[in-house]
């Protein structure tokens, strides 16, 4: 089957993200389409993620939408390397059967699953397939979502795919599905662990290079301030958990990169908080200081459950040290949380020399975007739900016909004030 119009518009979409390298300045991504609206299985909600990218910095000039790849071509990819390959996996696909697929996302708490299911929606239409999405009511929910996903097993469908909430609470899941042989596509977040036979592929943003970009651009707005410092000074995240692999990974990516850039201009980094991000810090750097005796400490928060308001109360703790100089928000609700924790304190901006504090976020939605509009948030690091969902469904359906699928990475891109308006990144925003 051709896929139809649409997929051209979407390769305008992929062809920037492949023409960027990994771990430095990226290009922007083109257009995304416009999509047809998902109707959400559960409930809708209220905002996050969206765009691919894989490298970020401020913008660059965008190649032109011409350059996409042909209307009957799948969009482009890209490799490890961010190389543009002319092609994915998925070109000249086609559904054996009029599949359908459950899908299993984190929750409905953010658009950002819904921009995902917009692009599962594109996807289906083009392979006459269908899929029923489900979720529980919070990331947090972790239990039920494991109870959904049991649920779906039980069902004996052609294939799962999966945005675990939780990568260790599905292994024994996961296992059932290798046992029924029941492929099964995790998007969003990988699950590093999964039996053998399960997973047969992921289709992700690089997290770990999206935690890179944000850190980079941070470090731009404080390195002169960082610098000039005659005492210590604090760079604070929030985490929305320290259990989903692609939260760990883009959280990892920003401490080592911040640190490795720090370090490089001759100051000393302690990192300390949660647990799990103080001592993957310290396996990474040997050379770390302690707490007391470091230039720059990076603190790392991590809420009991993933709200806007327990976020929001880890980010106020962090922003009242008055040795703070610049905070990141590691997903929608985290950036969310700094924001509503500024909402009294004022005290974020984009002017470290003049002692703002530089918040940095991540995903999409309304508040984030109308704070960087305004000022308030420095800018953000963006990926592509949209372009997830859609190539998870592709993923499933070469599954379902017993075809090998691979790995599918997509990228995180920077945008702040200056770029967000542009045609090229706007339509990856979502409110």
């Amino acid at each position: 089957m051709k896929k139809k119009v649409l997929a051209t518009l979407l390769s305008a979409a992929m062809v920037m993200s492949l023409l960027a390298g990994c771990g430095g300045t990226a290009a922007q991504p083109a257009a995304e389409p416009a999509a047809q609206e998902a109707a959400p299985a559960e409930e809708a909600a209220p905002a996050e993620e969206a765009a691919p990218a894989e490298e970020a910095a401020p913008a660059e000039e965008a190649a032109p939408a011409e350059e996409a790849a042909p209307a009957e071509d799948a969009p482009a990819a890209t490799g490890g390397s961010g190389e543009y390959t002319g092609g994915t996996q998925f070109d000249g696909v086609t559904a054996k059967e009029a599949y359908k697929f459950p899908v299993d996302v984190k929750s409905f708490q953010s658009t950002y699953w819904q921009a995902a299911l917009k692009g599962m929606d594109m996807a289906k239409a083009e392979l006459g397939v269908d899929y029923d999405a489900h979720g529980p009511n919070s990331e947090s929910d972790i239990a039920d979502q494991v109870n959904m996903l049991n649920s779906d097993i039980n069902s004996n469908p052609p294939g799962i795919a999966l945005a675990a909430c939780d990568t260790n609470s599905v292994l024994d899941s996961l296992k059932d599905c290798a046992d029924k042989k029941i492929p099964v596509v995790c998007f969003d977040t990988g699950v590093a662990d999964a039996p053998e036979g399960s997973v047969v592929a992921t289709v992700a943003t690089d997290n770990t290079q999206a935690g890179e970009v944000a850190a980079e651009n941070m470090y731009k707005a404080l390195k002169d301030v960082i610098a000039g410092a005659d005492k210590q000074v604090r760079i604070g995240e929030i985490n929305q958990d320290a259990t989903a692999l692609n939260i760990q990974q883009r959280g990892m990516g920003f401490v080592n990169k911040i640190t490795d850039l720090i370090v490089a201009d001759g100051k000393t980094v302690a990192v300390v908080g949660n647990e799990f991000y103080a001592n993957e810090a310290k396996k990474a750097h040997s050379d770390l200081a302690d707490e007391k005796s470091a230039d720059v400490v990076i603190e790392v928060a991590v809420p009991a459950q993933t709200t806007v308001e327990l976020c929001s109360a880890q980010a106020q703790a962090i922003l009242s040290k008055e040795d703070t100089i610049g905070v990141f928000g590691s997903n929608q609700t985290a950036a969310e949380g700094l924001l509503a924790a500024d909402a009294n304190l004022s005290l974020l901006g984009t002017d470290a020399a003049a002692g703002d504090v530089i918040g940095v976020g991540f995903d999409a939605g309304s508040i984030i975007k109308g704070a960087i509009s305004d000022g308030t948030m420095y800018g953000a690091v963006t990926q592509s739900p949209l372009m997830m969902g859609y190539y998870a469904i592709y993923a499933l359906t070469m599954a379902a016909n017993g075809d090998k699928v691979e790995d599918f990475p997509t990228a995180g891109y920077w945008y702040d004030a200056s770029n967000m308006d542009d045609a090229t990144i706007a339509p990856n925003l979502y409110d």
